[in-house]
């Protein structure tokens, strides 16, 4: 497994911008991905974003297309979310996830059980 730390929530208003990180450690990463699940208040756990580590391939959940971006950073070992334009709807606890393969398939990047690590969880609030 990966230990992940994450780092970077907080409170903003709508409209605003965020940026988490996530600092990965554990693991050689060449063949892995990396990426963000969102869980809010009374819902289920949804990616956000993911990237695989070797070939940055990207995927994004539709609701975040356009608003979100998700990098990494090979030589530090570490993932970031960039987030601007933040609506009330995107307020959860968001999670820094790794899986130790990438995917043929693009809908196995949407699931959880698709990753064998997750961070401890940063929170997002975004005031109206």
């Amino acid at each position: 497994q990966v230990q992940l730390v994450e780092s970077g929530g907080g409170l903003v208003q709508a409209g605003g911008s965020l940026r988490l990180s996530c600092a990965a450690s554990g693991r050689a990463f060449a063949t892995n991905t990396l990426g963000w699940f969102r869980q809010a208040p009374g819902k289920g756990r949804e990616l956000v974003a993911a990237i695989t580590w070797s070939s940055t391939r990207t995927y994004y959940a539709d609701a975040v297309k356009g608003r979100f971006t998700i990098t990494r950073d090979a030589a530090k070992s570490m993932v970031f979310l960039q987030m601007v334009n933040l609506k009330p709807e995107d307020t959860a606890v968001y999670y820094c996830v790794a899986a130790p393969a990438t995917y043929y398939y693009a809908q196995d990047y949407y699931k959880e059980t698709s990753y064998d690590s997750w961070g401890q969880g940063t929170q997002v609030t975004v005031s109206s």
